[in-house]
């Protein structure tokens, strides 16, 4: 075995490979390379060309592992015109790592895999590493990953940004299509037609305005966003189509079904609206037996405060049930208001310390 790979190292060499929206093989290739090389069971999947998950697994073969690491390769998009600096430069700049997925999520992968090989190395417990990719899109990688693929988990890490604080879950996402057929007409006969893109437009201000919302006691509001619309042809065609795309965000108390009636109530009968992501929340129990104890691991005493649950979603969605419902804690070093933002950063500090956090965690298991 060769020396461990120092997780600011790897979080710079992943942030230089371009995996914005697609191309995650590469990435990839390189945490299966580093995981390989220190003695893991490592298997890599391409499902879909470029786009590969990884699974990899140390210790004994057990029919349930302790805990499974998790986080994705993909990134969203960034446009260098927008940036002051390379969002591919992997470049460390006062006490900060740059770049587009610095915070989310490349230094949390980063992390894991250091704290899991030297753990391997040290006497750590049975580790499960998932690397996945289109988290960002809908967690397609997650949902890609065969029967086969992954054993059952008593605890699930996630590395999403969370500034190195525990989170224990998050709301679930569910992402419509609203869609409105109207008749074409002439532009200088509009009175022949029925404009689909009005009716649209008028449904999308009811969404947007929208002002009674459920909150959560534990998950806060729930949140709806009206983020594409798309219509005509040009000015001088009355539109017989427009869609608009729409983000829910749910709340244990108020799930998927109650979203779609709610928006298909606020959309109008003449107005369709099918769901193209529906994924559930995370909403682990701090009093489920052991959550105490991993929370104080990995951020002193978090466990004394009332329990976090964030607002983006996680592949946990989807692994969760596939890992026979483990406990989920979300925790990495990445800063939760970096995620998705041009000049996007992240603490080199932060870095050391999840890494650190991680490996503790997994010695403090195998002494368990």
């Amino acid at each position: 075995m060769g020396e461990v790979l120092d997780a600011l190292e790897l979080a710079r060499r992943l942030v230089r490979l371009d995996t914005r929206g697609g191309g995650e093989r590469a990435a990839a290739d390189l945490v299966a390379g580093v995981l390989d090389d220190a003695g893991f069971d490592v298997v890599l999947r391409e499902p879909v060309p470029g786009r590969a998950n990884v699974t990899a697994r140390t210790g004994p073969a057990l029919p349930r592992v302790p805990v499974t690491f998790t986080g994705h390769l993909d990134t969203v998009p960034a446009d260098p015109s927008g940036w002051s600096f390379d969002p591919l430069g992997g470049e460390v700049r006062d006490g900060r790592l740059l770049g587009r997925g610095s915070s989310d999520m490349k230094a949390g992968v980063a992390c894991q895999v250091e704290a899991a090989v030297r753990a391997s190395r040290d006497g750590g417990c049975p580790v499960q590493l998932v690397f996945t990719f289109g988290e960002e899109t809908g967690c397609e990688g997650a949902a890609r990953l065969g029967a086969d693929a992954t054993a059952p988990a008593d605890l699930l890490v996630v590395a999403e940004p969370t500034g190195n604080r525990t989170v224990l879950g998050h709301k679930g996402a569910l992402w419509l299509r609203a869609t409105a057929h109207g008749v074409s007409a002439h532009g200088s006969r509009p009175e022949l037609g029925r404009n689909a893109l009005a009716a649209l437009a008028a449904a999308a201000t009811r969404v947007h305005g929208h002002p009674d919302w459920p909150v959560s006691p534990t998950h806060g509001p729930v949140t709806v966003n009206v983020g594409t619309f798309h219509a005509g042809v040009q000015p001088n065609l009355v539109p017989d189509h427009a869609e608009m795309g729409i983000d829910v965000r749910t709340v244990p108390e108020f799930g998927s079904g109650d979203a779609v009636a709610a928006i298909a109530g606020l959309c109008g009968a003449e107005i369709a609206v099918e769901r193209l992501v529906d994924l559930p929340g995370i909403a682990t129990d701090p009093a489920a037996p052991g959550v105490a104890d991993v929370m104080e691991i990995l951020e002193p005493e978090s466990s004394a405060h009332r329990p976090r649950y964030a607002t983006y979603f996680t592949d946990a969605s989807v692994l969760a049930a596939k890992l026979g419902d483990p406990a989920v804690v979300v925790f990495g070093p990445g800063d939760p208001d970096q995620a998705h933002v041009t000049d996007e950063t992240c603490s080199v500090a932060g870095i050391a310390s999840a890494a650190e956090a991680f490996y503790a965690l997994l010695r403090r298991l195998a002494a368990a």
